[in-house]
């Protein structure tokens, strides 16, 4: 996986197709805005280490998370060792 800023994205390229995570940085938080994942890539876990990996760089940044994206807010309902890092104010 690899932090792409100049397109503001997370992203993981598998087999020639790319994976990402959108997201924008506003002072000390980061929101989380749309994530996708190839249908050929699809079921092969591509992307949870997305936003595992996303949230472990949050989180050694010490930057709060605003979950916009359906997915990584669904990852950090499931993973409850992440929701500390949530905005609460700001979602």
């Amino acid at each position: 996986m690899r932090r792409n800023d100049a397109a503001n994205r997370f992203e993981i390229e598998v087999d020639g197709e790319l994976a990402v995570s959108n997201y924008l940085m506003r002072g000390n938080t980061i929101y989380f805005m749309h994530t996708e994942v190839p249908p050929s890539l699809e079921g092969k876990g591509i992307g949870n280490t997305l936003a595992l990996a996303s949230l472990d760089y949050a989180r050694a940044h010490n930057l709060r998370v605003v979950p916009r994206c359906q997915f990584i807010a669904a990852f950090i309902q499931r993973h409850k060792e992440y929701q500390d890092l949530v905005d609460g104010e700001r979602e």
